[in-house]
């Protein structure tokens, strides 16, 4: 839990990696009651224990172990004020939303894994036009909507960077042993629009390109600017990008997919990568796109995620068989 720019409390948004992690979660939203309790902190923002019991109809008893497990599973905060009736307990929803990796636990039996993870300024191709920007987490890099600055040598330790049209190109590094082939890739960031300031809803048509092949787009809704990034760094200004939404992009032999849902059929096998592959990944926001507003992707040390790209390669042995990348 984190402050916004008016003192108030910024909601989280809980990201469960494997349904084993999540198992807490689950088990607090198995219960109507406490479903209700969410819902009735969702619309009156905090509410006591004495006012949770009588609009449940139950005892404070009753409610103590609900509220409890709800806590403990990270979904509500409890804190303790000091008012002219003494102290009271005052629960109020932490978390704003919850994601749930299923696409990448049921696929983990792929085989080998290999991980790594591209910062955001650690790019290698470009071309965008204005408004744009880069920042490391300490000063911006020269100055605003001056294209330029993207090839400044600082541009390294970069952790945001953000554009109204244009690309920027990312090579995955590929270390992965001899005489393997790679049968999954994902990739998980986080990004949004980029408006003239802030807009929430702004929507921007985002494609995404493995090695020059477009394997599909997701429409981003806004430049998000309501509150302050959680990691988002004081000295930033209030009304630029704050933080984005996380995005987990998955290509394997059945398609590609955003966030669980196909995106585009286009598969893996197409490429035929193995070991020695370059491997290049893409964002662009095309000129002549429905809704070209912009891009904007987070590092660690801005938006609501402490990471930068984070990619998963799950490869397997070269076999001999005809699919196999290089066999003739």
């Amino acid at each position: 839990m984190t402050e916004g720019f008016d003192g108030r409390e910024v909601k989280e948004m809980l990201h469960i990696k494997n349904l084993d992690e999540g198992l807490p979660v689950f088990k607090a939203l198995a219960s109507e009651i406490r479903v209700r309790i969410v819902k009735l902190l969702l619309d009156n923002g905090e509410m006591n224990m004495n006012e949770l019991a009588a609009a449940l109809g139950v005892t404070n008893g009753a409610l103590t172990s609900h509220v409890r497990m709800l806590e403990e599973s990270g979904l509500l905060s409890v804190v303790t004020e000091s008012g002219g009736h003494g102290n009271q307990k005052l629960c109020r929803v932490r978390q704003e939303k919850i994601l749930v990796d299923v696409v990448s636990e049921l696929k983990e039996d792929l085989g080998n894994v290999y991980y790594t993870e591209i910062p955001v300024g650690h790019y290698v191709g470009y071309e965008i036009y204005p408004t744009c920007g880069i920042a490391t987490g300490n000063y911006l890099i020269g100055e605003v909507d001056d294209p330029r600055y993207f090839a400044h040598a600082d541009r390294m330790y970069a952790e945001i960077l953000w554009f109204g049209k244009g690309y920027v190109e990312y090579l995955v590094p590929t270390l992965l042993p001899p005489a393997t082939r790679i049968d999954q890739i994902s990739l998980s960031m986080e990004i949004s629009s980029e408006a003239p300031g802030v807009n929430n809803d702004w929507p921007s048509d985002i494609s995404f390109y493995l090695n020059d092949v477009y394997i599909g787009m997701w429409t981003s809704p806004g430049d998000f600017g309501d509150v302050q990034g959680i990691f988002t760094p004081d000295w930033w200004f209030p009304n630029w990008n704050q933080y984005g939404q996380l995005k987990l992009i998955v290509i394997d032999s059945t398609g590609t997919y955003l966030d669980g849902l196909k995106i585009s059929d286009v598969t893996i096998d197409r490429f035929r990568l193995d070991y020695k592959s370059t491997v290049k990944f893409r964002f662009e926001v095309a000129a002549d796109a429905a809704n070209v507003g912009g891009f904007t992707i987070f590092g660690k040390k801005f938006g609501n995620y402490n990471q930068a790209i984070k990619v998963r390669i799950n490869y397997s042995p070269i076999g001999g068989g005809e699919g196999a990348p290089g066999a003739v």
